[in-house]
């Protein structure tokens, strides 16, 4: 058996470096933005004074590392591509805090909340053009100009973020009008989560390998190993989102159902033969929900198997982002680590 890090070890390592990267690459966007992003980095405060606070778990940065990793190459190959998913995973974070009316993300006041939904829109459009950006031209950040050999893989990346963030996009929209329906299928749900959270985690997984420049099947394997583990992360998520405790997820209580979502353990509690369903579907459909109405659902939601079917979902998806790790040549020492990620993904509380 391979001897790896642990998770806590493998992120610490990725922030470690993609950090003078990024600072370097929020430094290239204007005066007026610089502290907003500074902000939702974690790196200062509401004032613009340093803070050593949370900068969240950075699965994303560490999958594109560890892609480089896992077909031969240093983690350094892969450091735009993890810089890059980085920017667009935290656009779409401000985006949906946003969209979702949240007030608090990692136990701190939201962009948005904080300085105005205008402020917090152009940001997240800044760092989503700035991801493209510094995949075409990574003297951004001060490495050298690409050669002539470099320039298709940058252009192979650049395509694989592009598609993933269009995916990302097209779920999100899926995810809102999902709202405004009184039931939605089970497969319907996991199409939408597909697009919203697998295809950006595809897109980390694959990138390094794309950048150094690697077999293709290596990068449909490590692909694919992503968008399993991404659809295992958003059940997760799911299941967070109604019964995740507040102090450790830094979101309120019930926040999905309080939102009028439509995930994973709602959809399949909704479409379940339990006689609890009418109920919970009767009661879904009021547009407002008090704290009493919120907390029946959840246990209508659990009553019905939606919790436990989508915690099934999420051990399958699981399984299945490790089995696929099986049909490439890949590091082994690599492979573990991303396995041990896997396993994160799937036990997390947050």
């Amino acid at each position: 058996m391979v001897e790896t890090s642990t998770v806590p070890e493998i992120f610490s390592r990725a922030r470690k470096l993609i950090e003078p990267g990024l600072h370097r690459a929020i430094d290239s966007l204007s005066m007026e933005l610089r502290p907003l992003a500074s902000y939702h980095l974690g790196w200062t405060d509401e004032n613009g004074l340093e803070t050593g606070g949370d900068q969240g778990k950075g699965v994303r940065p560490a999958l594109a590392l560890l892609s480089a990793e896992a077909v031969g190459k240093p983690a350094e190959a892969g450091i735009i591509g993890a810089i890059a998913i980085e920017l667009v995973h935290d656009f779409s974070l401000i985006h949906d805090d946003v969209i979702d009316n949240d007030i608090e993300r990692r136990h701190r006041s939201t962009v948005w909340s904080l300085f105005g939904t205008g402020q917090a829109i152009i940001l997240g459009d800044a760092l989503n053009a700035l991801a493209m950006r510094l995949v075409l031209d990574p003297t951004l950040i001060g490495i050298r100009p690409p050669t002539e050999k470099d320039i298709p893989h940058l252009a192979s990346a650049a395509k694989c973020l592009a598609d993933a963030t269009a995916a990302m996009i097209s779920g999100q929209a899926l995810d809102m009008a999902f709202e405004h329906f009184n039931e939605i299928d089970v497969a319907g749900c996991l199409a939408m989560e597909a697009g919203k959270t697998g295809a950006l985690l595809g897109c980390a997984s694959s990138i390094g390998a794309i950048l150094a420049g690697a077999e293709e099947k290596q990068i449909t394997v490590l692909e694919r190993y992503g968008i399993e583990l991404g659809m295992a992360f958003q059940a997760i998520d799911d299941i967070l989102g109604i019964w995740g405790d507040p102090l450790t997820t830094g979101k309120q209580t019930f926040s999905d159902l309080r939102q009028h979502k439509k995930t994973l353990p709602i959809a399949i509690a909704l479409t379940s033969k339990s006689k609890h369903a009418n109920e919970l579907s009767k009661l879904l459909l009021e547009e407002e929900l008090n704290e009493f109405e919120i907390e029946r659902a959840a246990e209508l939601i659990e009553k019905c198997g939606g919790k436990e079917a989508a915690m099934t979902e999420a051990k399958h998806r699981f399984e299945s982002s490790l089995a696929v790790l099986e049909k490439a040549n890949l590091d082994s020492y690599a492979k573990s680590e991303l396995i041990n990620v896997a396993h994160f993904v799937i036990d997390r509380k947050f």
